[in-house]
């Protein structure tokens, strides 16, 4: 059965004639009356019909004026306008972000790989040199190198020119290490130090100290009581020592290929690599920073690393903290969760936007307010942000056409975190880490770490509130920042040159 709709305009338009032909016809009979008790005479009704023109004029003018007020378009604030503008607000940021993580974050796979390449290649040389001259009771190489980091994570942005290698060593095979946590006031120490441990040299006879190892006790441990504790001061002052006399044989070898220099940047270790312009097609000067470390199972790793000895109120002893490196552990939970997500996942793209807008927003602050935006939320700690999300959101959720409600989530789950002052670190004392990884028992069993432990409660919320105005102000703040990668980055001045 078909429906009829009314048809607006036709109707208006014949109540406008009907209402105007009826006050006509009662303004005539009213005249007519008028003028049949006056007397006057039957020619002043071409004179009413006049007046009936005019009104219909009127009316006509006031239908006009109706139509033109109804046709202005109106704003309507009602769900379903409300919605489209919406979705056509998250379209505008995706796209500004899609174009900002192509643009400037994403790195050419092609100078990636062979900067990769590069690097592994005079690594290996160096280690290769350093093993063939050991001497027994001191420190030795152990194994092939390790590659950590966010180059070889897949989620380096900006430049691929820095690198970050383990160097795994050994001591005396006699000799035993013992990890020990040890509490202190976490409220003055530098908050990443509460994932340092110090690591204890253990003989299986406590008289062989004296007779065996006194040459490595002196070079390479502090003595506190009657116990010796591996000094991680120590062991960097000697590997700065091998590395270099490693790289004095391998230099000429690879003086066609490229320019090595060694140096000393903050106590970190950096091997600079220069390609020469006629072996490879991507010159870019590369920094290597070479870490030395000991194996403590599987795949977990002590690291000597220098301490930021400005936190420290407490006069600790930062020369024997140790490092904990779990890269192995997030390289498997990485590529366990690659294999479950869909192929076009974004996990990998909402860490490098974050960490991305996070740089961006730190030109913007204050020297000192930059620098605690950094370290609260420093690369590490938007890694692990991002861990326990893959773990709570389901996998399928992932997909890259939902680049911005990932990254919203991500933006509120660290919002939440600093909020509440809590963000436990992933692996170290975490019961719930999924059954795949595997862990020393020392490790399993330890403490719960926050890494937010040590910032005061005042920091935390400025930070939380910047991080919130970051996203909401995140189109105007692309637009008013130049590229990265065209901007000079500040590297850290070297104390020294251990080679030239």
């Amino acid at each position: 059965m078909p429906v009829y709709s009314l048809n607006l305009k036709v109707f208006w338009l014949l109540i406008a004639f009907l209402f105007t032909g009826i006050w006509c016809l009662f303004v005539a009979w009213r005249r007519d009356g008028a003028a049949q008790e006056e007397g006057s005479c039957p020619e002043n009704g071409f004179n009413h019909l006049q007046v009936g023109f005019k009104f219909c004029l009127l009316f006509l003018l006031c239908y006009i004026i109706l139509r033109w007020c109804s046709s202005v378009p109106r704003r309507h604030y009602g769900p379903p306008c409300s919605l489209d503008g919406h979705h056509h607000q998250q379209q505008h940021r995706r796209n500004l972000l899609e174009t900002y993580y192509e643009q400037h974050i994403r790195l050419s796979p092609h100078v990636l790989g062979h900067s990769k390449a590069h690097v592994s290649q005079i690594v290996g040389e160096l280690i290769k040199v350093g093993k063939a001259k050991q001497h027994d009771g001191s420190v030795t190489f152990r194994g092939d190198f390790v590659q950590v980091g966010s180059a070889y994570e897949q989620h380096k942005i900006n430049s691929p020119d820095c690198f970050d290698i383990l160097v795994p060593l050994k001591i005396p095979q006699s000799l035993k290490l013992e990890p020990l946590f040890k509490e202190h006031n976490k409220e003055s120490v530098e908050p990443i130090l509460h994932c340092g441990v110090m690591c204890q040299v253990a003989a299986p006879k406590k008289s062989e100290w004296a007779k065996t190892y006194k040459h490595f006790g002196e070079c390479f441990c502090a003595e506190i009581g009657q116990k010796h504790q591996l000094s991680s001061a120590l062991v960097l002052k000697w590997f700065h020592w091998k590395i270099q006399r490693c790289l004095n044989v391998i230099r000429y070898h690879f003086e066609e290929r490229c320019h090595i220099t060694l140096c000393v940047c903050e106590e970190k270790l950096i091997l600079k690599i220069l390609p020469r312009s006629d072996y490879v097609c991507c010159h870019i000067s590369m920094s290597v920073r070479l870490i030395p470390a000991f194996h403590l199972g599987d795949s977990v790793f002590l690291t000597a690393q220098p301490w930021n000895k400005a936190f420290n109120q407490d006069s600790i002893n930062l020369d024997n903290y140790w490092g904990i490196n779990f890269s192995k552990q997030e390289q498997r939970f990485m590529s366990w969760f690659k294999d479950q997500a869909p192929a076009n996942s974004c996990h990998l793209k909402c860490l490098q936007i974050m960490k991305g807008l996070r740089d961006l927003n730190g030109k913007t602050l204050r020297p000192f307010v930059c620098t605690q935006w950094k370290a609260i939320l420093s690369s590490y700690v938007l890694k692990t942000a991002l861990f326990y999300l893959l773990l709570k959101i389901p996998v399928e959720k992932w997909d890259g056409s939902l680049l911005m409600e990932r990254m919203e989530d991500l933006v509120l789950f660290l919002k939440e975190c600093l909020q509440k002052q809590r963000l436990m670190h992933f692996f170290l004392g975490n019961i719930n880490i999924p059954s795949f990884i595997s862990l020393p028992k020392m490790f399993k069993e330890a403490q719960p770490v926050n890494l937010l432990e040590g910032y005061g409660p005042d920091i935390l919320d400025h930070t939380s509130f910047q991080l919130l105005n970051l996203w909401i102000q995140m189109p105007h703040i692309l637009r008013i920042n130049p590229s990265p990668r065209n901007i000079p980055r500040e590297l850290p001045r070297c104390k020294h040159a251990v080679f030239n």
